[in-house]
C-alpha cells in the first residue's frame, strides 16, 4: 500500500505562484509514473503533468506548459508542482496519483494511488 498526502495548497491572486508538495510513504517506493490532476467544481477531471520516476521525464497538459514546472526528489519520496502565473482558471482540487504499470500520463484511469487533494483557488 502507498499512501499520498499533497500539501502547499492556499488562496493566491492572480499572477501569483504557489508549490504543491507530494510525499509518497508505505511499501518501498518505486512508481513508474507520478502525476497531477485537478477537478474544478462541475468539470471533469483534468491532467496537469506527470513525471517518470526513473529517469525524470516529464509531461504537461496544454492548459499549463511554460506556467507549471513538475519535480521530485528520489531521496524524499516527493513530487512537485511549480505553479507560476495563476490564472482564476486554475482554481480546482489538485490531487497528486501513482501508477504503478505502464499507462499515458493523461490516463486517470492508469493511476493506482490517489491523494486526498489540495485545493488551489487562484483569485482575480
Amino acid at each position: 500500500q502507498v499512501q499520498l498526502v499533497e500539501s502547499g495548497g492556499g488562496l493566491v491572486q492572480a499572477g501569483g505562484s504557489l508549490r504543491l508538495s507530494c510525499a509518497a510513504s508505505g511499501r518501498t517506493f518505486s512508481a513508474y509514473l507520478m502525476g497531477w490532476f485537478r477537478q474544478a467544481p462541475g468539470k471533469e477531471r483534468e491532467f496537469v503533468a506527470a513525471i517518470r520516476w526513473r529517469d525524470g521525464t516529464t509531461y504537461y497538459g496544454d492548459s499549463v506548459k511554460g506556467r507549471f514546472t513538475i519535480s521530485r526528489d528520489n531521496a524524499k519520496n516527493t513530487m512537485y508542482l511549480q505553479m507560476n502565473s495563476l490564472k482564476p482558471e486554475d482554481t480546482a482540487v489538485y490531487y497528486c496519483a501513482a501508477a504503478y504499470g505502464f499507462t499515458l500520463a493523461a490516463r486517470a484511469s492508469g493511476y493506482d494511488y490517489w491523494g486526498q487533494g489540495s485545493q488551489v483557488t487562484v483569485s482575480s
